[in-house]
């Protein structure tokens, strides 16, 4: 068997959670950049990672997973600075569903990931995005070591139903 662990990171939050990965998976293994990915056949799995941006999938890591081969088994993880289980990153999460049509999803794994700060200062000087500037103030010290062990709990569910 063969993973992938393919990830779009800009503030190093996704890369963490996909080195986390990467070091669950007990077989054979490619850790790479989404830009960095010439051919995504060959891999019994992949596990895919963004940050979410703007409640979605950012479009260079969008773009990319219709070049992923129908029918390949795929596993969604993901950064974001909202509350686990928030609006926001489930409306990513429904966003990436809805460009792999094509693909067997398996789950998907989102956890809080430290915001620019100059997008926190953006945030809390618009009204009506106040709340949410606060909200992400609280992922500062994200993604933890709590994080990574449930990143890693998560690959293992996934590589579980590899087969299914």
């Amino acid at each position: 068997m063969k993973a992938l662990v393919a990830y779009y990171s800009e503030t190093g939050n996704t890369q963490k959670i996909a080195r986390a990965i990467y070091d669950a998976v007990d077989f054979g293994k490619d850790l790479k950049k989404i830009s960095e990915v010439e051919d995504w056949s060959g891999y019994d799995i992949i596990f895919y990672g963004f940050p979410v941006q703007a409640h979605s999938v950012p479009e260079a890591a969008a773009a990319p997973i219709a070049k992923i081969p129908e029918g390949r088994k795929i596993a969604f993880f993901s950064t974001h600075g909202s509350l686990r289980g928030g609006d926001l990153p489930k409306q990513a999460f429904e966003h990436a569903l809805g460009l792999a049509v094509k693909l067997k999803v398996l789950g998907h794994f989102g956890c809080r990931g430290k915001v620019a700060e100059k997008i926190i200062d953006m945030l809390l000087k618009s009204p009506q995005h106040a709340a949410w500037g606060e909200e992400a103030r609280g992922a500062i010290r994200h993604p933890d070591e709590h994080d990574l062990a449930d990143a890693k709990t998560f690959a293992a569910q996934m590589i579980a139903k590899i087969n299914i």
